[in-house]
Protein backbone atom coordinates (compact mmCIF):
# COMPACT_ATOMS: atom_id res chain seq x y z
CA UNK A 1 0.00 0.00 0.00
CA UNK A 2 1.22 3.46 -0.84
CA UNK A 3 -0.19 6.89 -0.02
CA UNK A 4 0.97 10.37 -0.96
CA UNK A 5 -0.73 13.22 0.86
CA UNK A 6 -0.12 16.93 1.20
CA UNK A 7 -0.95 18.27 4.66
CA UNK A 8 -1.54 21.79 5.93
CA UNK A 9 0.82 21.40 8.88
CA UNK A 10 4.56 21.69 9.17
CA UNK A 11 6.86 18.70 8.87
CA UNK A 12 7.88 19.42 12.47
CA UNK A 13 4.29 19.20 13.73
CA UNK A 14 3.61 15.95 11.87
CA UNK A 15 6.85 14.35 13.02
CA UNK A 16 6.27 15.46 16.63
CA UNK A 17 2.85 13.77 16.59
CA UNK A 18 4.30 10.55 15.18
CA UNK A 19 7.16 10.66 17.71
CA UNK A 20 4.78 11.12 20.68
CA UNK A 21 2.82 8.08 19.56
CA UNK A 22 5.95 5.95 19.10
CA UNK A 23 7.42 6.97 22.46
CA UNK A 24 4.10 6.27 24.19
CA UNK A 25 3.99 2.78 22.65
CA UNK A 26 7.58 2.05 23.69
CA UNK A 27 6.95 3.31 27.24
CA UNK A 28 3.74 1.28 27.53
CA UNK A 29 5.35 -1.92 26.24
CA UNK A 30 8.80 -1.70 27.83
CA UNK A 31 8.79 0.96 30.53
CA UNK A 32 11.72 2.60 28.69
CA UNK A 33 11.92 6.15 27.33
CA UNK A 34 14.62 6.25 24.67
CA UNK A 35 15.88 9.61 23.42
CA UNK A 36 15.41 10.51 19.77
CA UNK A 37 19.13 9.80 19.27
CA UNK A 38 18.54 6.20 20.41
CA UNK A 39 15.56 5.49 18.16
CA UNK A 40 17.27 4.10 15.04
CA UNK A 41 17.91 0.42 15.71
CA UNK A 42 15.72 0.36 18.84
CA UNK A 43 13.88 -2.97 19.21
CA UNK A 44 11.16 -4.14 21.54
CA UNK A 45 8.47 -6.78 21.91
CA UNK A 46 4.87 -5.60 21.62
CA UNK A 47 2.09 -7.69 23.11
CA UNK A 48 -1.24 -7.39 21.30
CA UNK A 49 -3.13 -10.04 23.26
CA UNK A 50 -2.44 -13.03 25.49
CA UNK A 51 -1.27 -15.12 22.52
CA UNK A 52 -0.15 -12.46 20.06
CA UNK A 53 3.23 -10.73 20.14
CA UNK A 54 5.52 -9.05 17.65
CA UNK A 55 9.09 -7.85 17.48
CA UNK A 56 9.27 -4.20 16.46
CA UNK A 57 12.47 -2.62 15.19
CA UNK A 58 12.84 1.04 14.28
CA UNK A 59 14.94 0.96 11.14
CA UNK A 60 15.16 4.67 10.41
CA UNK A 61 14.38 7.73 12.49
CA UNK A 62 15.39 11.06 10.97
CA UNK A 63 13.85 14.03 12.73
CA UNK A 64 11.21 15.74 10.57
CA UNK A 65 12.07 13.48 7.61
CA UNK A 66 11.57 9.74 8.13
CA UNK A 67 10.23 7.10 10.45
CA UNK A 68 10.52 3.48 9.27
CA UNK A 69 9.79 0.44 11.36
CA UNK A 70 9.52 -3.32 10.89
CA UNK A 71 7.06 -5.53 12.73
CA UNK A 72 7.76 -9.27 12.71
CA UNK A 73 5.31 -11.91 13.84
CA UNK A 74 5.36 -15.65 13.31
CA UNK A 75 3.08 -15.11 10.27
CA UNK A 76 4.17 -11.83 8.67
CA UNK A 77 6.90 -9.27 8.26
CA UNK A 78 5.54 -5.70 7.92
CA UNK A 79 7.70 -2.78 6.83
CA UNK A 80 6.07 0.63 7.31
CA UNK A 81 7.64 3.88 6.13
CA UNK A 82 6.63 7.45 6.82
CA UNK A 83 8.72 9.78 4.65
CA UNK A 84 8.05 13.48 5.15
CA UNK A 85 8.98 16.36 2.89
CA UNK A 86 8.66 19.95 4.12
CA UNK A 87 7.03 22.08 1.41
CA UNK A 88 6.85 25.34 3.33
CA UNK A 89 6.65 26.59 6.90
CA UNK A 90 3.13 25.18 7.34
CA UNK A 91 2.83 22.52 4.63
CA UNK A 92 4.37 19.12 4.16
CA UNK A 93 3.96 16.03 2.05
CA UNK A 94 3.87 12.53 3.46
CA UNK A 95 4.72 9.41 1.53
CA UNK A 96 3.46 6.38 3.44
CA UNK A 97 4.34 2.88 2.29
CA UNK A 98 3.47 -0.47 3.78
CA UNK A 99 5.02 -3.72 2.59
CA UNK A 100 3.90 -7.10 3.88
CA UNK A 101 5.73 -10.36 3.42
CA UNK A 102 3.84 -13.43 4.53
CA UNK A 103 5.62 -16.43 6.03
CA UNK A 104 4.47 -19.81 4.72
CA UNK A 105 2.46 -20.84 1.67
CA UNK A 106 -0.94 -20.94 3.40
CA UNK A 107 -0.39 -17.52 5.00
CA UNK A 108 0.57 -16.07 1.60
CA UNK A 109 -2.60 -17.48 0.06
CA UNK A 110 -4.75 -16.21 2.94
CA UNK A 111 -3.18 -12.75 2.78
CA UNK A 112 -3.69 -12.59 -0.98
CA UNK A 113 -7.40 -13.39 -0.60
CA UNK A 114 -8.12 -11.15 2.38
CA UNK A 115 -5.49 -8.49 1.72
CA UNK A 116 -7.39 -6.57 -0.94
CA UNK A 117 -10.36 -5.94 1.33
CA UNK A 118 -8.21 -5.15 4.36
CA UNK A 119 -6.05 -2.74 2.35
CA UNK A 120 -9.11 -0.61 1.64
CA UNK A 121 -9.90 -0.32 5.35
CA UNK A 122 -6.24 0.27 6.35
CA UNK A 123 -5.94 3.01 3.74
CA UNK A 124 -9.19 4.61 4.91
CA UNK A 125 -8.06 4.46 8.56
CA UNK A 126 -4.69 6.03 7.71
CA UNK A 127 -6.34 8.86 5.76
CA UNK A 128 -8.63 9.53 8.76
CA UNK A 129 -5.64 9.56 11.09
CA UNK A 130 -3.80 12.07 8.86
CA UNK A 131 -6.87 14.29 8.70
CA UNK A 132 -7.15 14.16 12.49
CA UNK A 133 -3.49 15.12 12.90
CA UNK A 134 -3.95 17.97 10.45
CA UNK A 135 -6.98 19.31 12.33
CA UNK A 136 -5.21 19.34 15.68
Amino acid sequence: MEIYRELNISAEQLFATITRSVLYDIKTQTGKSPSTDQMTGFEYIKTFSKNSRANIKIEEFKINEAYHYRTRTNKNDFLVKYDILALSRDKCKIHYTEEIESIGHMQKLNDALVGTLLNYFRKKRLMQMLQSIERT
